[in-house]
């Protein structure tokens, strides 16, 4: 994908890291094979990776007791409250329901 000058110009923060020669080579080559500078490659990939594991940190985790509510919750959802009661009224009423 071709960038632009502006695209270039909005890129004001860097980045620096210190590498073994083996890693300097893989990254190279996995550049290479992707066609693409040694910097959009680390750059693409970091940003990758950061998505993913912003991505996971924020995911829903249930574990034991937790996970055991939350099941129960869903299975036997209490009955609703009169606000909730209400408010599925006026909804029905503003949907045509």
């Amino acid at each position: 994908m071709a960038r632009t000058q502006s695209d270039r110009s909005r890129k004001q923060e860097r980045l620096e890291a210190r590498l073994t020669p083996a890693q300097k080579q893989l990254i190279e080559r996995a550049a290479a094979l992707r066609g693409t500078s040694v910097t959009e490659f680390v750059v693409v990939s970091a940003q990758a990776a950061a998505t993913s594991a912003i991505k996971d940190f924020e995911a829903l985790s249930l574990r034991d007791e937790a996970r055991e509510v939350f099941i129960n919750a869903i299975l036997n959802p209490p009955a609703p409250t009169e606000a909730a009661r209400r408010a599925a009224e006026r909804y029905k009423k503003n949907m045509g329901l």
